[in-house]
């Protein structure tokens, strides 16, 4: 009996003891950095290819520019909202901080497995499409959404389908930074902007923890491109 008692004081402080350690769940903007005064450059081929920079509105609203660093800021940008577990896309505006322009919103919305599998509709957030988990989860997820991107007008109609896959946290690394945390989004575009409806974008980019966005990127639609984050810092 004594010996069975040891064993289970034993075992009990184990479990206490990985109780104390445990990490606490990560979420979205410890590795986008969404609410943070955050930019970045990615390099391609060795000349900056491209810029982002995030502009926090609230505590809860967020607006991300990307554009040519010789022609910043850029006359476009994406707002996107925090909601419970959830990162929301709202439209987009001609300028960080301004108002929309064009206002996206879903006609329906699936989250599968990070295969796409049992994809089950996703309830209604005003419209505005479920872009990302704010909590991450410990295994990847699929997001399939359609709608429409219009003006506030009304006055002409964009139909697009916005197909995501994201993975958990794992290692990695790029020409100018080793041994990093990152989170994969693979994302695929269509659209009939100005043209038949059709794909038009495939890719796969990094966002590494405490950096930020577009660490890797790997694109194969509409071209074959690779480009890799280089400067990161915060204004």
């Amino acid at each position: 009996m004594i010996t069975r008692l040891a064993v289970l004081a034993g075992l009990a402080a184990v479990l206490t003891s990985a109780v104390a350690v445990a990490a606490p769940a990560e979420n979205y903007a410890q590795y986008s950095l969404m609410f943070e005064k955050s930019a970045g450059q990615y390099y391609a081929g060795g000349t900056a290819a491209g810029q982002w920079a995030w502009t926090p509105l609230s505590a809860t609203e967020s607006d991300i520019s990307w554009g040519d660093p010789k022609s910043w800021p850029p006359k476009s940008a994406e707002h996107f909202i925090h909601d419970g577990d959830w990162v929301l896309l709202d439209g987009y505006n001609d300028g960080a901080g301004r108002p929309l322009t064009q206002i996206q919103r879903v006609t329906s919305e699936k989250l599968g497995d990070a295969n796409c599998n049992n994809l089950k509709p996703i309830p209604s957030a005003g419209g505005r499409q479920h872009y990302v988990r704010w909590t991450i989860p410990t295994t990847g997820y699929c997001l399939d959404a359609t709608g429409t991107i219009k003006p506030p007008n009304g006055s002409t109609t964009v139909n697009f389908r916005h197909l995501q896959k994201w993975l958990p946290p794992h290692p990695c690394s790029n020409p100018y930074y080793k041994s990093q945390t990152c989170i994969t989004q693979y994302e695929q575009w269509w659209d009939d902007n100005q043209h038949p409806y059709a794909l038009q974008l495939t890719r796969t980019v990094e966002l590494a923890r405490r950096l930020g966005m577009a660490f890797t990127n790997h694109t194969t639609v509409p071209l074959t491109w690779n480009a890799d984050g280089r400067y990161y810092w915060h204004y």
